[in-house]
């Protein structure tokens, strides 16, 4: 016995024994703690630990009853789960999909049974961005296909909280296939910011594919977290999706996929219907929920990424270019654009263009009018703005050449080239100039030196 002090009062900790069945391993077990709870030759270990809020020296008569009354519990907790383990065996998971059917997910998302459908057909579309064997995408739809059936097995009615596990030890007593078993257990992860994200190829399809369709069926019906309230866990999703594309650097774009699976959800939501309803044959998922989820992503890297301390305002900076859905890629464009403004060259850089963006925005508030034509050649005066008309052309398409070939830091070596191009053409030459076309055209380079930049990031949303 321990005695533990915990603020005011005393908790007793008793360490106890009881007859187990050997053969049977308790299914809430995590597989580390399998190992620790058996003993050195490999069997289970019959012991198990307590706490009571009172104080009960070891050996007492009041210790002796307290760690009695909880053999009894234990005893009868493992009789149960025996039973429920036996019963259960005797129906395999795909015999049970049909009572999906009768478990309600969301009243306007329909059944259990619909959403395994649907994640069917998206575990199936994600798993060739996954590596893995030729049959990976057969092994991921009949993982999505069963993944779900344990929650109408006894045991899970009855231990919810093994809900995975349950259905990994029943796939594998049923002869599925292994990697079908583990993703069966690991596609709810990552459960939160302290779980393991999962590591079988197959799990990672399955998971990305269940995340993803829980969070464009909420947005399909308009149903997404509103300030602290996130009933469905969305965020939670989110930064699941997220977790596991970047640890893994799986490559897809995540539009595309979200698009996709809109469509099938709606279809979903449309054969669910009554005949005669107006959802029937009007429900489709509009373009700006799309863009919305798309953005609700975005703003979910924004927190994971300034947790690992980078800046917001890059990822901004990125996303701000519009279409930039691949999470892997983004992250390696932030990452450059961080090294590139923590150098000499970057951060004045990043001055000039602020500089030449305030020019340009005033002019354009007067004017009314943009500076987005070509740059007369003949018509550059100075030697120094005709150095940074060279200079930009020449930067801007090694910048662009880069970026095709997605190696940033090259594309932002070739934008430092600018720093001194722009220091000179701000030190010698009057943008502002008393001739007309003289003025727009110095304006119009300006314009190129913004344009030129955004081949890697939009500048103006950088901060500091």
């Amino acid at each position: 016995m321990i005695l533990v002090r915990h603020g005011q009062s005393h908790f007793n900790v008793h360490f106890a024994k009881t007859r187990v069945d050997p053969g049977i391993v308790d299914p809430g077990l995590t597989e580390e703690g399998e190992r620790q709870a058996r003993e050195a030759g490999g069997s289970l270990a019959d012991r198990f630990l307590l706490v009571a809020n009172m104080e009960a020296p070891a050996g007492s008569e009041r210790a002796q009853t307290i760690v009695a009354g909880n053999e009894r519990v234990i005893r009868a907790r493992l009789s149960d789960a025996r039973y429920f383990w036996e019963t259960d065996l005797k129906t395999g998971l795909e015999e049970r999909l049909p009572r999906l059917d009768a478990i309600v997910f969301h009243e306007k998302l329909g059944t259990q049974g619909e959403r395994v459908k649907r994640v069917v057909q998206l575990a199936r579309e994600i798993a060739p961005f996954v590596p893995a064997d030729p049959e990976h995408a057969e092994h991921a739809a009949r993982a999505a296909l069963l993944a779900k059936a344990d929650l109408v097995t006894e045991m899970v009615g009855e231990f919810p909280e093994l809900q995975g596990l349950m259905g990994r030890y029943y796939a594998l007593a049923s002869d599925e296939d292994p990697s079908v078993a583990t993703a069966i257990e690991d596609h709810y992860r990552p459960l939160g910011p302290s779980d393991r994200v999962p590591t079988d190829s197959v799990a990672i399809a399955v998971a990305l594919a269940d995340k993803l369709d829980t969070l464009v069926g909420f947005w399909a019906i308009d149903e997404k977290p509103t300030g602290s309230k996130d009933p469905f866990a969305l965020r939670r999703a989110a930064l699941g999706v997220i977790r596991i594309v970047l640890q893994h650097g799986i490559r897809m774009a995540l539009r595309q996929l979200v698009a996709d699976q809109a469509e099938i959800v709606a279809r979903s939501i449309r054969a669910a219907a009554p005949a005669d309803s107006e959802t029937a044959s009007a429900f489709f998922v509009p373009d700006a929920a799309i863009a919305d989820l798309i953005a609700f992503l975005a703003d979910r890297l924004k927190v994971q990424l300034r947790e690992q301390g980078a800046r917001h305002d890059l990822v901004d900076a990125i996303f701000a270019l519009g279409d930039q859905d691949d999470l892997v890629i983004i992250v390696r464009r932030i990452e450059a654009l961080a090294a590139f403004l923590d150098s000499e060259d970057g951060a004045n850089l990043l001055a000039g263009h602020r500089r030449a963006v305030n020019i340009l925005r005033d002019e354009e508030k007067k004017s009314g009018e943009t500076f987005s034509g070509p740059v007369d050649p003949h018509a550059l005066a100075e030697p120094a703005e005709k150095a940074l008309f060279e200079a930009i052309a020449a930067a801007g398409g090694e910048a662009r050449a880069a970026v095709d070939v997605e190696d940033f830091q090259s594309a932002m070596r070739a934008l430092a080239t600018l720093r001194q191009p722009v220091d000179d053409f701000f030190e010698k030459v009057m943008v502002n100039a008393n001739d007309p076309a003289l003025r727009l055209n110095r304006l119009r380079l300006l314009d190129k030196l913004r344009q030129a930049t955004l081949a890697v990031a939009d500048l103006t949303r950088v901060g500091g």
